[in-house]
């Protein structure tokens, strides 16, 4: 008989077929003539009831079966009688797969921090939350590809291991083979890279934009997504060390059409979310946040506003609160005020654009008063930025000029200023943080809690 998944079997039940499932045990109940056990194999948030007479059943096999051990189980599926369930499966057999030590198994029937879960980052994907929320991360990675697939855009690997930093900051993560105790240095007292891997400085990437930009001046509509890398001494909910980046870039597009894709995007996301991942949100709306579904449909429902960083910057120092941040034109916005003209003052989604060129990087698009760029920052309820992208400087000179200012290495940069003499073309992209995305659609408050395997300063375990 063919194994047959418990989403697939409550989807549609055929009672009194024969069925095969399989998975986990998450609770056992019963007496001394029937035992229920309630099974989950990862499929869906929701459990199937195993009815196990006691009398068909070898005493000690039963015994063994515990919360956490693993189960196949064969049997008629018929209508439930008890509450809680529709169906239930009556078995025949039962065969146990793996045990569950009952005394030392983590997940227990109790609630369990989110702190205590990741210690056991190896098992919390077992819990309902974490079934929930790695089911919603792979419905939205799945449709961050479908959405750009069924645009024509195209999926381009970027490079992992990079020599240039996009973002122009120091917060690197090296890439060597030299041996840590014994580093060669030259005569000025600097690291001789000669006879490193690479024969020069490496490191993990913070961003592949600056080669996606490649691809968009050859393909004209490209997208990454794919890990990075700060290094970065940030122990916030809001920050890690490695996440995911979905950063498309596309030739021809000036900072407005970047607009219309980024609110069309994550509207497409939100919408594929709430259509396709119903049970786990249902869930996670009545656990973790019972404002969730409520806050996708506001994101859903409204146009997004769009205003200058200038205006912005009025309507914060007009409103007469007491930041903690104290704001002033120049400075960037923290998500207490990003989420302020969200929250409180417009009530919608906002985009803000044209930054001051100080607060943003090199490769920004700078606008005719010299003092401001491209930019255009997406900002949403509960979390404040959620993507960042510019019109690209398309103009050699300008771009070049950029880069001397602000004493970046040109010479780890010629095949980016290459791009503008050679058919350049105006262009625009943006990035999405991927984890960020992840807990504006799960309503989970902590970063950690919504990548598998979490790595931040001192912690690199699993």
């Amino acid at each position: 008989m063919k194994r047959i998944k418990i989403k697939e079997l409550l989807a549609s039940p055929e009672i009194e077929s024969d069925v095969l499932v399989k998975g986990w045990v998450r609770t056992k109940r019963g007496n001394k003539n029937i035992a229920f056990i309630a099974l989950n194999d990862g499929s869906t948030i929701n459990n199937i009831q195993v009815v196990a007479d006691t009398a068909k059943f070898d005493e000690n096999l039963l015994k063994d079966i515990t919360t956490g051990s693993c189960l196949s189980v064969s049997g008629k599926l018929i209508e439930s009688q008890g509450q809680g369930q529709n169906i239930e499966i009556h078995a025949e057999s039962i065969e146990l797969y793996g045990k569950s030590d009952a005394e030392t198994y983590p997940l227990q029937k109790k609630g369990h921090s989110m702190e205590f879960l990741r210690e056991i980052a190896h098992l919390r994907p077992r819990t309902n939350t974490f079934g929930a929320v790695f089911r919603i991360r792979h419905a939205i990675a799945f449709a961050i590809h479908k959405y750009f697939n069924d645009k024509g855009f195209f999926y381009l690997h970027t490079p992992i291991i990079t020599g240039s930093n996009a973002e122009g900051a120091g917060e690197l993560f090296h890439v060597t083979t030299m041996d840590l105790a014994n580093i060669p240095h030259n005569k000025d007292g600097s690291v001789d890279f000669n006879n490193d891997f690479f024969g020069k400085p490496a490191n993990l990437t913070v961003s592949g934009q600056l080669e996606g930009e490649l691809g968009a001046l050859a393909l004209s509509d490209i997208y990454t997504f794919g890990p990075t890398f700060r290094a970065e001494n940030s122990n916030t909910p809001r920050h890690l060390a490695e996440f995911w980046m979905v950063e498309p870039e596309m030739a021809f597009y000036d900072n407005n059409d970047n607009m219309d894709l980024a609110e069309d995007f994550v509207k497409y996301l939100i919408r594929y979310a709430l259509e396709n991942c119903k049970d786990d949100l249902d869930f996670l709306n009545s656990i973790i946040d019972k404002g969730l579904l409520e806050r996708l449909n506001f994101v859903l429902g409204n146009e997004f506003i769009r205003m200058t960083y200038t205006d912005a910057i009025k309507i914060l120092i007009d409103s007469g609160k007491k930041w903690e941040y104290p704001i002033s034109w120049g400075k960037d916005l923290q998500a207490e005020h990003e989420r302020y003209l969200v929250e409180e003052h417009f009530k919608k989604p906002v985009i803000l654009t044209d930054y001051p060129k100080d607060i943003k990087a090199f490769y920004m698009k700078q606008n005719d008063d010299g003092k401001t760029v491209r930019a255009m920052d997406v900002l949403f309820p509960g979390i404040g930025e959620i993507i960042g992208g510019s019109q690209r400087e398309e103009n050699y000179d300008a771009l070049l000029s950029r880069i001397k200012e602000l004493n970046l290495p040109e010479k780890d940069l010629w095949w980016y200023l290459e791009t503008r003499k050679f058919g350049t073309a105006p262009h625009s992209g943006f990035g999405l943080g991927f984890e960020r995305m992840i807990i504006f659609i799960t309503g989970i408050p902590n970063i950690r809690d919504v990548i598998p395997f979490p790595r931040t300063p001192k912690n690199a375990e699993f």
